[in-house]
């Protein structure tokens, strides 16, 4: 279903810890590698966890699919969106004041 989706950035603590997603965002790519531009978050990473490459997969959006279906129906979306989720029994939807350049 997603075979040339690209690849996304997902954290650890997200993938390894089998979290739902509390917030995704999708950036503009510009540069030549299959990159979708999504961006994938628990809501439990600090700055200082997110500040080490160490700490993120470039993997492909099965990996996040494995932990939270829930986002697939949201992968069509444009560059620029972001969603959250509030708490893991809320639905995510759209983030707003999100600026994904900041």
């Amino acid at each position: 279903m997603f075979e040339d989706f690209g690849f996304v950035f997902a954290t650890k603590m997200l993938i390894d810890g089998k979290k739902k997603v509390s917030f995704m965002y999708r950036e503009e790519v510009t540069g030549p590698d299959p990159d979708s531009g999504w961006r994938f978050f628990c809501g439990e990473e600090s700055q200082e966890y997110l500040d080490d490459p160490n700490n993120t997969y470039l993997c492909g959006i099965d990996w996040v699919l494995d932990v939270d279906a829930s986002v697939a129906q949201f992968l069509d979306l444009p560059h620029g969106t972001a969603l959250e989720r509030k708490s893991n029994n809320d639905d995510l939807e759209v983030a707003e004041g999100f600026d994904p350049n900041a």
